[in-house]
């Protein structure tokens, strides 16, 4: 996530952007983290992947660095707010070759530190979705030469994790590169196609117009590779950006370059928009309080934006001693609760936030599923979790409601799916 830039400005590489908020070129440090079991998530594919989570939760994972930045336990993380996805950080090229690595610098085939953050996750009825790419470091997209090169070797990552959701962070320096960023919608593409119903992100700059030069350039490309994501989300922050009016403002611009580019009205745009914040004090030394979130959270609500989601969990508490010592990559420089900015991205997945935090829940048990209510639901077919919807439109029945899908769909929960999410509540039975 970068600050804006005019085209084919370089991007100037401070200590504080590069080693707190996006610490990807230097030497990971494992912590010790996550209590839970450690299984292998294996190549076994998506039958790894959590059951019965809703995109709506894809769309709403925070970014967390479990390798980096005074990483939190994301179980307890998950049980103060009910929070059930994250969108683990970052995949880049190791070395200068085509092969997949944390940070640039630990491979995912000898990975075991990944497995066990997201087992634990999973284990607590959650799931995760990994981010490829980020601020600095050398991408995928820049060393593997083709579309097809790049998605066999973000295809690995998939595999290995048995992700159902993935976001490309397509900004500085890759998406000056031409040929990295069409190496990257190729592979975004290619994944889309080899792996049904995958959740995509696309995450870029944000400034005051909506996107910059190289923003606009990114969206052509897709346009050109007749891809769609399920989501264009922009990063309003270190833009000169001064509090939420001016984020929802480059909301409004952003969907218009939507609308111009591939020639969709303003509902549509929103409906493929999302917004992706930083909480606290950003690179800019701007900064953005939880008032801030919450009108963004309203903006992006009312105009059914398809994506809210922030940077990042690790700096989702108020730093000790001094509130605000200056950018930080494990505290917000705000006065906060702990997971405060989290707690708004539940929201927007359409749940509520425990009021306070819950007991520790064994990691093998499961809450049982509400009775049905509001009549037979003779009319429909019922959901059945081993059933794809390709067509959308299809009525089901499920827990007493009538439901009707907006896309394609395989076991997502109808509800669980939120009001952002495929399947339209259509009332009681």
């Amino acid at each position: 996530m970068e600050r804006a830039l005019p085209p084919h400005t370089p991007a100037p590489a401070p200590a504080s952007r590069r080693s707190p908020r996006r610490a990807v070129a230097v030497a990971l440090s494992v912590f010790g983290l996550l209590a839970g079991t450690v299984a292998a998530v294996t190549a076994s594919g998506p039958a790894n992947a959590a059951a019965g989570i809703g995109s709506n939760w894809y769309a709403s994972a925070p970014y967390l660095m479990p390798e980096d930045n005074s990483p939190p336990n994301a179980a307890a993380v998950m049980d103060a707010t009910g929070q059930k996805a994250f969108q683990l950080a970052f995949i880049l090229a190791q070395g200068s070759s085509c092969s997949p690595a944390w940070g640039g610098t630990s491979p995912i085939d000898s990975d075991t530190t990944m497995p066990s953050v997201i087992q634990t996750i999973r284990n607590k009825g959650g799931d995760v979705s990994v981010s490829v790419g980020g601020y600095g470091g050398t991408k995928l997209g820049q060393t593997c030469g083709t579309p097809e090169a790049t998605a066999a070797a973000y295809q690995k990552v998939v595999s290995k994790y048995g992700l159902k959701a993935i976001d490309f962070d397509l900004e500085e320096p890759e998406y000056e590169n031409t040929a990295a960023i069409h190496n990257e919608i190729g592979a975004a593409r290619i994944l889309q196609q080899n792996n049904p119903g995958i959740y995509i992100s696309i995450t870029t700059a944000g400034t005051n117009a909506g996107t910059g030069w190289f923003g606009t350039q990114m969206l052509l490309e897709a346009k050109s590779q007749g891809f769609t994501p399920d989501n264009y989300s922009i990063m309003p922050f270190d833009g000169g950006f001064n509090g939420a009016a001016a984020q929802t403002d480059a909301l409004v611009k952003f969907n218009g370059i939507l609308q111009s580019t591939f020639g969709w009205n303003e509902a549509t745009a929103y409906a493929h928009e999302g917004v992706s914040l930083m909480n606290g004090r950003t690179d800019a030394a701007e900064y953005f309080r939880q008032a801030d979130f919450q009108t963004v959270l309203d903006f992006a609500t009312s105009h059914r934006m398809a994506r809210y989601t922030y940077w990042s969990v690790n700096r989702d508490r108020q730093c000790a001693g001094t509130v605000d010592p200056g950018l930080s990559g494990s505290c917000s420089s705000v006065v906060q609760n702990d997971w405060d900015f989290t707690k708004f991205t539940v929201k927007f997945a359409g749940a509520t936030p425990p009021t306070s935090t819950p007991s520790a829940t064994p990691s093998n048990s499961t809450s049982p599923s509400p009775s049905p209510s509001g009549g037979t639901c003779s009319a429909a077919p019922s959901w059945s979790a081993t059933t794809t919807y390709a067509t959308a439109g299809t009525k089901v029945s499920w827990k007493g409601h009538y439901w009707t899908n907006k896309w394609w769909t395989l076991n997502e929960d109808p509800s669980l799916s939120g009001q952002w999410g495929v399947w339209a509540d259509n009332g009681a039975c």
